[in-house]
This record gives C-alpha cells, structure tokens and sequence, in this order.
C-alpha cells in the first residue's frame, strides 16, 4: 500500500512539474512573440518618425521618438539573441545585426529624397524579417495564445506602418504602388481588429480596450481612405500613436492570459 501511494505521489509530482514546466514555456513563448512582434512596429515608427521631420512635422516629438525607437530597436534585438535559441531564428537574427546597423545610420541623416526611398525600403526589409522571426517563434508553440500576441501585437505595426504611408505621401511618395501598401494595411487592420473583438478568451479589460481602440480609428480612417485629399498630419501623427499605445496594452493583456 504505501508503494502504491509513493508510486502515486511520485507520478502526481512528475505531472505537476511537466504541466508547470509546459505552461512556462508557453508564457516565455507568448512573450517572445510579443517582443519580436514590436521589432516590426519599430521598423515602421522609426520610418515613420522619418518622415514627420523631413516635413517639418511635430519635430521635436518625431525626433525624440526617432532616438528612442532606435534604442528600443536594439534592445529587443539583443535580448532575442539571448533568449531564443531556436537556429532558424538565430540565423534571422544575425542578418537582422547588420540591417539594424545600416538603418540606424540612414535614418540619422538630414532628409533627402533619396535617403527617404532608401528608409522606406530598409523599413520594409527589416519588417519583413522581423515577421519571419515572429513566425518561427510562434511555431514552437502548440497553444494559440503565441498565436493570439501576435495577431494583436500585428497592429501596433499595421497603426504605424499606416501613418508611415499616409506621411510620405503627403511628402511626395504618390507612387501607386505606396498607395496600394496604405490601403492594404488600412484593410489587414480591420480585419484583424474584427477577429480580436471575437476572441472567446477575451477578458472585460480587453474588450474595453478593443472598443477604445475602435472609436479612435473611426476618427481618422476616412482620411487613410482619401490619401489625395491629404491634411491633419499633427491629428494622425497623435491618434495612430494613441492607437498604437492602447494596442501594445491589449497585446500584453493577451501574454498575461497565458500566465
């Protein structure tokens, strides 16, 4: 009898630590995805920064923002490479070292037209790795809270990448093919903003979050929608940085869901 309760204890115990050890794993997981998730929001607030002080806009704020989504830029990158170890990810990260340095000293220089074109291709270079990285990492889990982080950590970037467009247009970047890139994220957002306001895992904090989000976005979404008419850049500057911080607050909501 007493074999058979120790053998019980001992199976019990060994059942606890795997499911504590599985769940931290997911909780680590869901974290990594949310930091690598703001490298892609990073890529295209530092472009759009950019931007607003090659037009003159909010310069002070667009300066200071510029320098501090840098050092955020960096930071993030160097704590991925410490705690991710997955090869396929590594591999990603040490082409994202020389990128990283690269666009630091572009987007440090006065504004041109020139650099501008450059920013803007390097900011879609450094997102379009960074979401590779969001993906591998999000792979090594089999629960869908990853899966959850990143959909809504996607939108800080899309509310950024957004505001990115609609200023470089404003600045001249009329090619049809920016314009396109405007519309699309304008589109991906909504869609994405319907599927979260769903999600059954959704807490009361959440949807109120998700509501505020909404309410903002109809301020300023028929101005995305009529780029040509252009104006207001100090009122899009401001909502889709005020759309971005309440985002970056559900993303991490949806990482304590996992805790």
């Amino acid at each position: 009898m007493k074999t058979t309760r120790y053998l019980l204890t001992l199976c019990l115990t060994a059942f606890l630590c795997l499911s504590f050890s599985a769940n931290a794993a997911d909780i680590e997981l869901a974290e990594a995805v949310n930091k690598a998730g703001k490298q892609r929001m990073l890529s295209q607030r530092i472009a759009k920064a950019y931007f607003f002080l090659g037009g003159n806009v909010r310069r002070d704020k667009a300066k200071q923002q510029l320098q501090s989504s840098i050092i955020e830029l960096k930071k993030n990158h160097t704590e991925l490479k410490a705690e991710v170890k997955s090869k396929d990810v590594q591999q990603l990260l040490v082409f994202l070292d020389i990128v990283i340095d690269d666009y630091e000293k572009l987007v440090n220089q006065p504004y041109t037209r020139a650099d501008a074109t450059m920013v803007l291709d390097m900011s879609e270079t450094i997102l379009e790795l960074s979401q590779d990285v969001v993906v591998k990492i999000e792979a090594l889990s089999n629960r869908k809270t990853p899966k959850i982080v990143n959909l809504s950590g996607r939108q800080r970037m899309l509310s950024q990448r957004i505001a990115k467009y609609y200023i470089a247009h404003q600045l001249g970047f009329k090619e049809q093919d920016y314009v396109n890139q405007l519309t699309t994220a304008v589109r991906e957002f909504e869609s994405a903003m319907a599927v979260l306001k769903s999600e059954k895992i959704n807490t009361p904090e959440i949807t109120e979050k998700l509501i505020r989000t909404t309410r903002l976005w109809r301020v300023i979404r028929p101005f995305f929608m009529d780029v040509e008419k252009g104006g207001l850049p100090v009122t899009i500057f401001a909502t889709t940085d005020r759309i971005m911080e309440f985002m970056n607050t559900i993303t991490g909501m949806y990482v304590n869901v996992s805790a």
